[in-house]
Order: C-alpha cells, then sequence, then structure tokens
C-alpha cells in the first residue's frame, strides 16, 4: 500500500538536510546489494532520529535492531560528549557491516555493538536508558517495550519504527504475523498509563513515546 504520496515524500526529502558522505555511501551500497533494502532508515527518517537525539541531548541510547549501522549512526550525532550508544543485532552478516560502518565513521568508543538475541542481551546491560529505538523483529515489540520501559529514566524516550507496517495495520481484519504483532503494540502503548506517546506519520510510521 501506498501509504505517502511519492510527490509528498519527495518534496519532503528536498526539504530535508541532507545526509553526510557516510551514510549517503551505506545507503547507496545497501540498496546495491542488500535483498531488503527497506529495512533502511534512510535519508528522511534517519534525519529525524538525529534531530530528536540532538533535543534530548541523551547520555545513554538503546537501539534494538541495528542492521547496517545507519540509524545508530544518526542518533549517536546527538549522544553527550562522554555519551554511549548500545545496539544489538541478530545477525552476523549485518552485524560485521554495522561495525565497519562505525570503524568509518570513528564512532566504535560511542558505539557498542552486541551480537545475539536482544531479549537475552538487554538485561546483561547495566544501564539506565534515555532514548530507546526498537526496530527489529516485529512479532516481538510488545515484549522489546515491557523490557525496556522498567529500565528507562522518567521522562525517558522509546522510538518505535514501522508502526504502520507498510499499511496493513488498516486492514480489517489485519492479517499477517507482523501485522498483527504491530497492532497489538499500538494498542498495548495506547492503553498504558506510564506513558504518553503519538505516532508520526513519517515513512511506515513512528511511536514516539514518553515515560511519565
Amino acid at each position: 500500500m501506498e501509504l505517502i504520496n511519492p510527490r509528498v515524500q519527495a518534496y519532503a526529502e528536498n526539504f530535508t538536510s541532507p545526509e553526510d558522505a557516510l551514510l549517503h555511501e551505506i545507503a547507496e551500497q545497501t540498496y546495491k546489494h542488500h535483498p531488503q533494502p527497506g529495512m533502511l532508515s534512510g535519508h528522511w527518517q534517519g534525519k529525524f532520529l538525529e534531530l530528536v537525539s540532538y533535543m534530548l541531548a541523551p547520555s545513554r541510547i538503546l537501539e534494538i535492531g541495528t542492521f547496517m549501522g545507519y540509524s545508530a549512526l544518526c542518533l549517536a550525532k546527538g549522544l553527550l560528549n562522554d555519551g554511549r550508544l548500545h545496539t544489538i543485532e541478530l545477525r552476523k552478516d549485518e552485524a560485521d557491516i554495522a561495525l565497519q560502518n562505525f570503524h568509518k565513521a570513528k564512532s566504535t568508543e560511542k558505539i557498542i555493538l552486541h551480537l545475539g538475541n536482544a531479549l537475552e542481551i538487554i538485561p546483561t546491560i547495566r544501564e539506565e536508558w534515555d532514548l530507546v529505538f526498537i526496530d527489529a523483529d516485529k512479532v516481538n515489540y510488545t515484549a522489546y517495550y515491557e523490557l525496556v520501559l522498567p529500565l528507562l529514566k522518567k521522562g525517558g524516550f522509546i522510538l518505535a519504527d514501522n508502526m504502520l507496517f507498510h499499511g496493513e495495520v488498516l486492514a480489517e481484519p489485519v492479517s499477517g504475523k507482523s501485522a498483527k504483532a504491530i497492532h497489538a503494540f499500538n494498542e498495548h502503548v495506547s492503553k498504558d498509563e506510564r506513558v504518553e506517546q503519538v505516532l508520526v506519520t513519517i515513512r511506515d510510521g513512528l511511536m514516539l513515546i514518553r515515560k511519565k
């Protein structure tokens, strides 16, 4: 389903500050060589993540789902000088490429990459988070949310990607494992009195959640 008119998206991207040279290279290589390039945050959403991070000036960021490292590099730009971003990737091939990109950006001191299952890794990282970005397997979104919310500082934020899931959440009834999981996650968050949230219709939908 075409969620955003391509002319509208092109106009929005045209008036969005350009990505830096390395991010452009990552995007170009991903679209040339990866079978699922649409998983990349990309220029428009990446700049949004970057500016959110600058606004919050976080000390500790957790990212669930590294992919090529594009979004991690965007989020890391807003970190405080002594800040750290922990990012978790299940698949070794993607993790290896992301690590290469972190080296190219000279960001390996600020960005710490964990390889493996996020549900197992998150409890082992002894941090209190200012910002969490969830962009991994959709069926576990609610599990990730419940795992990280107690570790999020009061007033901290969670960003969750793919909240519209290619428009599949609009179907009646919703079908498909991932679409059902995203719809259930949206309902779960909307009923959670511990937070307040807004669903932003940028690309495939971003939920911005604030812990009260």
